[in-house]
C-alpha cells in the first residue's frame, strides 16, 4: 500500500501477454499480430520464426494468435507476405508528370528503402528454398512483379504493349530484384542512391537497345527521352558514354544490318529526333542507317 492506504495499480511488464490484452477491434488486432510477424520475418527466415516468437513480439497469448491465424504460422506468414506485397506494388505507384527517369528515381528509393528495412525477409523469400514457400507464396510474389511491371508502362503510356517492349520491361524488374540480392550478400554496397542511379541508366540503356529493333519501344523511347534535362540523369549518361564508344566509328561503315533493322526503316518517316528528315538517316558518309534513338536530349 502506499501512503495514502491504496493499493497501487498493478504493473505490467513488457513481454507479458497481460500488458497487451487491451480493448482492440478484430481488425486492429490483427494488424497488431501482422505487424509483430512482419517485424520478425524481415529480419529472420521463415523457418526460424514460431508463433512463440510472434506472440511474445506482440505480447500476447500463443492462443490469441490461433485465434486470428487458425492456420497457425503458414496462414500468418502468408497474410503477412500478402501485407509486405502491397507495399512493395505502392513503390513504384507515382504521379505522371515530369521525366520518366525522375519517377523511377523516386520509385527506386522507396523499393531499396524497402529491401533495406525487410533485408533477410526479402533475401529469403527471393531466393526460394524455404520450407513456407508454397504456390501460394509463389503467387504473391509473382504478382508484386507484375504489377511492378504494369506501373512501369503507365508511366511509359503505353496500355498495350507488344512482344519486345513487355519483355524489356520484365527483365528490368528482374534485375532490379537481382541486383538487390547481390546488394544484401555485398553487405549493402555500394550505396543505395549509387545502386538506384546505376538501375535507373540500366533501364535507359535497355529502353534503347529495344528501341533500336522494335518501332514501338522507338516511338516510346522518343517521347520519353524528349522529356528529359541535359542536367537529367540521361544527359549525365550521355556525357558519360559517349567518350566511351567515340573511336567505334569504323563499327558504322560498310555493314548490314540485320532483320532488326527492319524496325528503322519502318520508323524513319517519324524519326526526327534520331535520324533527321525522313529519307535522310543515313549514318557518316551514307554507309548506314541513322539509330532509330538518341540517348541525350
Amino acid at each position: 500500500m502506499d501512503g495514502s492506504g491504496t493499493a497501487p495499480a498493478a504493473r505490467h511488464t513488457r513481454g507479458t501477454p497481460g500488458a497487451a490484452y487491451r480493448r482492440l477491434t478484430v481488425e486492429q488486432r490483427r494488424r497488431q499480430l501482422l505487424e509483430a510477424a512482419l517485424g520478425l520475418f524481415a529480419h529472420r527466415a521463415p523457418e526460424d520464426v514460431s508463433l512463440d516468437d510472434v506472440a511474445h513480439a506482440a505480447e500476447v497469448s500463443r492462443p490469441l494468435v490461433y485465434r486470428y491465424f487458425p492456420g497457425g504460422k503458414q496462414q500468418l506468414y502468408e497474410a503477412a507476405l500478402r501485407s509486405a506485397a502491397d507495399e512493395l506494388e505502392l513503390c513504384f505507384a507515382e504521379p505522371q508528370t515530369g521525366p520518366l527517369t525522375r519517377r523511377l528515381t523516386r520509385a527506386l528509393d522507396r523499393y531499396l528503402g524497402f529491401v533495406d528495412e525487410h533485408d533477410a525477409g526479402f533475401s529469403a523469400l527471393l531466393r526460394g528454398g524455404s520450407v513456407a514457400d508454397t504456390s501460394q507464396t509463389s503467387a504473391i510474389v509473382d504478382g508484386v512483379r507484375r504489377a511492378a511491371a504494369e506501373q512501369i508502362l503507365v508511366h511509359l503510356d503505353v496500355p498495350d504493349p507488344g512482344l519486345r517492349l513487355g519483355m524489356a520491361v520484365r527483365t528490368w524488374i528482374a534485375a532490379v530484384e537481382a541486383a538487390s540480392l547481390i546488394w544484401l550478400d555485398e553487405e549493402k554496397q555500394p550505396p543505395a542512391g549509387e545502386l538506384r542511379d546505376w538501375l535507373v541508366d540500366h533501364f535507359v540503356a535497355l529502353l534503347t537497345a529495344t528501341a533500336a529493333g522494335d518501332p514501338q519501344t522507338a516511338r516510346v523511347a522518343r517521347a520519353a527521352l524528349s522529356r528529359e534535362r541535359p542536367d537529367g540523369s540521361v544527359g549525365r549518361l550521355a556525357r558519360r558514354v559517349l567518350p566511351v564508344i567515340a573511336e567505334a566509328g569504323h563499327l558504322l561503315a560498310g555493314g548490314t544490318d540485320g532483320p532488326g533493322d527492319a524496325a528503322g526503316s519502318a520508323d524513319r518517316d517519324t524519326a526526327g529526333a534520331g535520324g533527321g528528315p525522313a529519307g535522310a538517316g543515313s549514318g557518316p558518309g551514307g554507309a548506314g542507317p541513322a539509330p532509330a534513338v538518341t540517348l541525350g536530349p
